[in-house]
């Protein structure tokens, strides 16, 4: 694992690092980004930090600066022999009194990177009882505030599942804990619009480019039932769910057909 803050590459990357009342970890206060690194190449790398800048502008973080979370990602990357790992970029509103009012200090920038293992081919997911807010003043963007999930998925483990899937206020399908999600019903492959709530995700983007979908709100029932359904993330690609609560689902010819997309075009998006 290597770790770089704020211009500095720690030799020991599990010691102190950031001050005790920095506000992402005070009260959550921050952004971040995971990056999948293939052969020493991160992916899609400048879509994320799109994304980075996005989501720290809708949570009113100021001071962000690309060209500096990019010196930290070389530096992380520099010489490193890494067949499959991740990248986690955070960015805080640095040090602030505690309490939710923010300081006036810079934002405070890690970057991180660590090897990854494989992620299995298939997996299996429940609906917890807890909706999204789709009208949250953070829907959509990807903040550091991940309790919520962090709760949801240890509900989802304890029924013997891998991701957790939430409605929204509305009752329609949104997301996973750290995943979009697409279901084909009558043989039309469909996944959730923005306006329910769900993360812009980069994967998402990507496939609906390269393989395309339906964007369609509707009851998360719909989906719960449906012929096909598989997720997708930086960390998972193409995954088909074999097993919705209490019912088995397929591999399907529209997930196979899917994933067989993504492989296709997966190197276009790797830094040269």
């Amino acid at each position: 694992m290597r770790v770089w803050i704020d211009g500095e590459l720690l030799t020991d990357p599990f010691g102190p690092a950031i001050s005790a009342v920095d506000h992402g970890v005070t009260v959550g206060d921050g952004v971040f980004e995971a990056v999948k690194v293939v052969d020493g190449r991160p992916f899609a790398l400048e879509r994320h930090l799109d994304r980075l800048e996005r989501s720290a502008a809708g949570l009113g973080l100021a001071g962000l600066a690309l060209d500096t979370v990019r010196t930290g990602v070389a530096a992380v990357l520099e010489g490193a022999d890494l067949p499959l790992g991740r990248l986690r970029i955070t960015v805080t509103a640095g040090p602030a009194p505690l309490g939710s009012g923010r300081g006036d200090h810079a934002p405070t920038v890690i970057v991180v990177l660590a090897p990854m293992a494989p992620t299995a081919e298939t997996t299996s997911v429940v609906t917890v009882p807890w909706p999204r807010n789709e009208r949250s003043a953070i829907a959509g963007l990807k903040t550091t505030s991940y309790a919520e999930n962090v709760v949801a998925l240890a509900e989802a483990q304890r029924l013997g599942a891998t991701e957790a899937i939430f409605a929204n206020l509305a009752g329609n399908l949104c997301e996973g804990t750290g995943s979009n999600v697409f279901y084909v019903v009558d043989g039309e492959l469909r996944t959730p619009t923005l306006a329910s709530g769900c993360l812009a995700g980069v994967t998402r983007a990507l496939l609906l480019e390269w393989f395309g979908a339906r964007e369609v709100d509707e009851p998360i029932a719909v989906a719960e039932a449906a012929e096909e359904v598989f997720l997708v993330s930086t960390t998972r690609d193409v995954q088909a769910v074999t097993r919705w609560g209490e019912r088995s689902l397929p591999v399907g010819p529209v997930t196979e057909a899917a994933a067989a997309a993504w492989r296709r075009h997966e190197a276009s998006e790797l830094a040269g």
